[in-house]
């Protein structure tokens, strides 16, 4: 004993030597060395100090449950997790660092993905709340130090979130559904950073105060509910692509390609990403890719395994188009796939709708179902239940702010009635142009007509005859539809969402407008612009319209001619119209119009004059 006392008094002498010994020679070569450490510190106490205030604490309305989430907009828009938002219902409470508690709604979600977007109704109108800033998550590499806050346990009694500190373990990971379940992690950041059960929906700070993801999943199942230091949150740039989405009250779904892949090992040791199964009938199948075609790139990422392809897939919603890279017997190519949803859509009947004298069914998801709700809150006018959507009152809002901007750059409504446009069209395989004139006539008790004539020689369909077939609706050959597409587009400039039995807001989705000249990019990646999206229906035609986020103005659309048919999976390709604005005009129209159909241009419409005779009982009664 008198031995190991001794060697312990030795040990802490000569410890103590050292450090008064590091201490001198840290003063002699370096006193600035403790001076960083505490401006790193007040850097850190000043990032939480500055983000605090935008963490909040979800409650459900009976207080019994919650989680955590974070205001990403000064008019109180705020992230948080699908799972916490379920069980709380289409209302719920909110508390903020300031003490308050608000009410909040539902706006919409993400059940894949396990996102969802509330609204916190301020204390008097007008009112603004503290937010934090969106970052890139893209950017955040292993090593990198991040700050998880929120309210586990919920212990945020007083609505102080707590925080804690820590290192990005991984980035890019995927964690498959657990179970039975449907909650699928991709493209995910892992963390060491403490997060336990009530930190869910919380926000994950990079040390500039940005959001990079938001927390939601930890691996508490060998621990019980207590932190294992292994954490994930769902990237910021994911929650990005469904932002239009979860603003829009919908129930987003992720994309399938498909097809799939598997890792076909070299002789030198390298893996390619070979297709082993592409499904019939699928876009891809469509667009030529084949068996042992090899996987290169993935809206601009290179693919390396199974396992980061799922990673990217779970990057999109249902319904975007990306660039796809690929190697077809050693020759590279690249396509525009349509990608099509991971959980399948149902259908119901929407009674009372009719259209013209005709009854059509438009295509709507039953579920989400309607959420109890609690007509006492200040908040339940702000929820408005409809099947297939998660909220339908902010579906409106955003369907009229895109509508009523769209009409500051030209009012068609006084213009309803029989339309003849004039111009000049130049057809893909021509190099000169040639002289079209296009008539609109919705004649009283008559079916409405449009008629095409190119060179004296005529392409006629009649939009609202039943009996036409998808061929004879698809006038002129080799557009998909165009002269159905011209007709939905003057119903829609003359009147507005009342021309369609479905008018809704569908999101936000990328489209890849022509280069001058009509020349193919590069690659499709380099015109990627991401737009407002309107989706209508009238009789069996449906048609996305995109509106600039900027300002509103519609820059293209495109029209299914036979929804009714369409598979549920892999719809058949739209009729596709690009505008342009760069000539003169026609008042307000386009000064050209680029139509394309499956992979290639159809033609080129530049327009010259417009007659509009007066609405005589057709259009412009608003059938």
């Amino acid at each position: 004993m008198r031995k190991r006392s001794m060697f312990a008094a030795a040990l802490l002498a000569a410890v103590g030597i050292l450090t008064v010994t590091g201490l001198r020679l840290g003063a002699q070569q370096g006193g600035n060395d403790l001076q960083d450490v505490l401006k790193e510190e007040a850097k850190r106490v000043a990032i939480v100090e500055k983000v605090r205030p935008s963490v909040v604490a979800v409650f459900d309305k009976g207080g019994k449950g919650g989680g955590s989430g974070v205001v990403i907009s000064k008019d109180g828009y705020a992230l948080t997790n699908f799972h916490v938002v379920k069980p709380a219902g289409a209302l719920m409470k909110c508390g903020l660092d300031d003490g308050e508690l608000y009410d909040g709604v539902v706006v919409g979600w993400d059940m894949v993905g396990d996102v969802a977007l509330i609204k916190l109704l301020p204390k008097k109108d007008g009112g603004t709340f503290p937010f934090s800033a969106l970052g890139d998550s893209d950017q955040v590499k292993e090593g990198d130090w991040s700050l998880a806050m929120g309210n586990p346990f919920l212990l945020a009694t007083d609505y102080t979130p707590t925080v804690t500190f820590g290192m990005v373990s991984g980035v890019h990971r995927y964690q498959p559904p657990e179970g039975k379940g449907f909650l699928e992690y991709t493209d995910c950041i892992q963390i060491d950073t403490s997060i336990n059960p009530g930190n869910s929906g919380g926000p994950l700070f990079n040390m500039s105060g940005e959001l990079i993801g938001i927390n939601g999943r930890g691996s508490f199942d060998k621990r019980g509910r207590v932190n294992s230091g292994v954490g994930y949150a769902i990237s910021i740039n994911q929650i990005k692509n469904f932002m239009g989405h979860l603003r829009g009250g919908l129930n987003a779904d992720h994309a399938t390609l498909g097809a799939t892949v598997s890792t076909q090992t070299e002789k030198d040791g390298f893996g390619r990403m070979i297709f082993n199964s592409i499904l019939d009938d699928s876009d891809v199948q469509r667009r030529g890719l084949e068996h042992e075609d090899e996987l290169v790139s993935f809206d601009g990422r290179p693919i390396t395994s199974v396992n980061h392809m799922k990673n990217v897939l779970g990057l999109y919603p249902r319904g975007w188009r990306v660039p796809m890279v690929y190697r077809h017997k050693s020759e590279l190519k690249e396509m525009l796939v349509r990608l099509a949803g991971l959980t399948a859509k149902q259908t119901e009947p929407e009674k009372g709708k009719q259209i013209d004298g005709v009854q059509v069914q438009p295509k709507q998801p039953k579920q989400p179902q309607p959420l109890p709700v609690d007509g006492s809150s200040p908040a339940a006018k702000y929820y408005q239940p409809k099947a297939g959507y998660v909220n339908f009152y902010f579906n409106k809002q955003e369907k009229e702010r895109v509508l009523d901007g769209s009409r500051k750059h030209g009012d068609f409504s006084k213009k309803a009635g029989d339309w003849t446009l004039q111009g000049n069209i130049r057809f893909k395989q021509l190099t000169t142009d040639t002289a079209f004139k296009l008539e609109i006539k919705e004649p009283t008790g008559d079916k409405p007509s449009v008629r095409l004539t190119v060179n004296n020689f005529p392409f006629k369909v009649e939009p609202g005859n039943s009996d036409s077939t998808v061929q004879e609706l698809q006038q002129p050959g080799g557009s998909g539809g165009l002269l159905v597409a011209l007709y939905l587009y003057q119903r829609l400039l003359t009147l507005g969402e009342k021309g369609f039995i479905k008018c809704d807001y569908a999101g936000q989705f990328p489209y890849y407008p022509p280069l001058p000249g009509g020349k193919k990019p590069a690659s499709w990646k380099q015109t990627k612009t991401v737009a407002d999206v309107i989706e209508t229906q009238y009789r069996n035609y449906k048609t996305r319209w995109y509106f600039s986020p900027a300002d509103q103005r519609l820059m293209a659309f495109e029209t299914t001619i036979d929804i009714l048919k369409e598979d549920a999976i892999n719809p058949p390709d739209p009729c596709e119209v690009y505008l342009s604005y760069a000539g003169k005009g026609v008042e307000g129209l386009p000064s050209e119009l680029q139509v394309r159909y499956s992979d290639g241009i159809y033609g080129t419409m530049t327009l010259t004059n417009l007659d509009v005779a007066a609405a005589n009982g057709g259009a412009g009664a608003g059938k």
